[in-house]
């Protein structure tokens, strides 16, 4: 029996527990769930890449179904490379929902690969990366939203 592998790719800058959570609820559905930390030089980040995949994978440690790479370039050829056999994404809202429509139909034209997209869990569909940082800059906690151990600077 073919194991299936999804990809779920992003910045992760940094990872939540709304990404922890969708992560979680892919294994039921996959037997591997890469988490594809994608990077792009133009957009370098709050945290470096290194830092990110770091307090990733040791946040799943014990978790071999779950592994942790980098990628630079498309998703679709880092998800070709891997094997992937879809790609997963989270939708906390219509808005986010309207933006993964279109970009799993730019994937599946461009590589045939299909995207399966994951709710949110109500209680965690407020959360994002841009939120966390935003509470950072503004000097609050924003470890309770966080799945990892990212170091975190305030600013304030």
């Amino acid at each position: 029996m073919s194991q299936r592998k999804a990809l779920f790719a992003g910045s992760f800058d940094p990872f939540t527990v709304g990404h922890a959570s969708i992560v979680k609820r892919a294994l039921t559905l996959f037997d591997n769930v890469v988490i594809g930390i994608g990077y792009n030089e133009h957009k370098p980040g709050e945290w470096s890449v290194a830092t990110r995949k770091e307090a990733i994978s040791a946040y799943w440690v014990g978790t071999p179904e779950v592994t942790v790479e980098t990628f630079t370039g498309l998703t679709v050829d880092f998800a070709r490379k891997i094997g992937a056999d879809a790609l997963l994404r989270g939708v906390r809202s219509t808005l986010d929902f309207e933006y993964e429509r279109n970009l799993a139909d730019t994937n599946r034209a461009l590589a045939g690969i299909e995207t399966v997209l994951l709710y949110s869990l109500p209680q965690l569909s407020f959360i994002s990366s841009s939120m966390v940082r935003e509470l950072i800059h503004n000097g609050i906690d924003p470890a309770e939203y966080i799945a990892g151990d990212f170091p975190i600077n305030f600013r304030k």
